[in-house]
């Protein structure tokens, strides 16, 4: 008998999916795709390992490493396993964050010469306003788009890879070509590779697009970090690809910059980027006065 492999990414929308009433299983794909040590093509244990590493730097060790390895091995291992009756659905959003999940998947199903797939890409919902993903949404409204969903072509697949390899060597050539195509075979990929290129460092300033909103919203005085993410959320184009682990990495950052940008009030130096028993209430952020912004030796020209 036939079955059903639902994947999407973030657990709100797959606790939403789990409680849709929609035939199959809901498994949520946990990466950053868009960031971090990668290769073209299916990963090895090397980067499975490195990428563990990554994460657990990256979070301010809030991702224990081991965690993220299991984690890793568990989603390359359900796509391993996939039987050829069986149907995947894919469910993303138009952010960077999900597309550059979307091409990595496409990618890993294609190596596995797994075809049966179809694709739901939600970039708008009615009455949902400004809309961000399928977090947003509530299990009925999700219901009501599965009818939508279309098969995946040979021609997206091939793109999938490009897009992939891309994002996996970093090469700003490719990705700034895909950024400007005008019938891009996954249609919500340009706009996402757009935001990415915004996000890498400015070559007169030393930052990415987040950074600089984070640090104008602090010097307009959002001093605590819920303001800042309030601040940041309504000035960001959507759909939103980020989340507060995201956003306090960048604070972060610009308190670590030499010389630092903001300084971090409270009971740890930096913002806490996962479960944490620290307070996130009880941190202030300041800007430091007369800081001049310059680019640094990871800036792009």
């Amino acid at each position: 008998m036939n079955s059903t492999l639902h994947i999407t990414s973030g657990d709100n929308a797959g606790e939403s999916l789990a409680n849709a009433g929609l035939p199959g299983e809901i498994f949520v794909w946990h990466d950053v795709l868009y960031e971090g040590p990668r290769c073209p093509g299916w990963p090895g244990e090397d980067i499975l390992n490195a990428r563990s590493v990554f994460l657990e730097e990256a979070t301010g060790g809030g991702l224990d490493r081991s965690l993220v390895l299991a984690t890793l091995r568990r989603q390359y291992d359900k796509l391993s396993e996939a039987a050829p009756g069986v149907q995947i659905v894919l469910w993303f959003d138009a952010c960077l964050f999900d597309q550059s999940m979307l091409a990595h998947i496409l990618m890993c199903l294609r190596h596995r010469n797994v075809r049966n797939v179809e694709l739901l890409c939600v970039d708008k919902f009615p009455g949902v306003e400004p809309f961000h993903g399928l977090g947003q949404l509530q299990p009925d409204q999700l219901a009501s788009l599965y009818g939508n969903r279309r098969p995946v072509t040979d021609v997206e697949f091939d793109f999938a890879v490009k897009v992939d390899g891309a994002f996996a060597v970093r090469d700003i050539g490719v990705l700034s070509e895909l950024s400007q195509l005008i019938d891009a075979p996954l249609p919500w990929i340009p706009a996402a590779v757009a935001r990415w290129l915004q996000e890498q460092p400015d070559s007169v300033t030393g930052l990415g697009r987040l950074e600089a909103l984070a640090l104008t919203a602090i010097r307009d005085g959002s001093d605590t970090p819920s303001k800042v993410f309030a601040y940041v959320a309504a000035s960001d184009t959507p759909p939103q690809f980020w989340g507060d682990t995201t956003l306090w990495a960048k604070i972060n950052t610009l308190a670590e910059r030499e010389p630092p940008l903001v300084k971090i009030n409270g009971p740890a130096d930096r913002l806490p980027q996962w479960e944490s028993d620290v307070p996130l209430g009880e941190f202030r952020i300041q800007a430091l006065p007369n800081q001049p912004l310059h680019a640094t030796a990871g800036s792009r020209a």
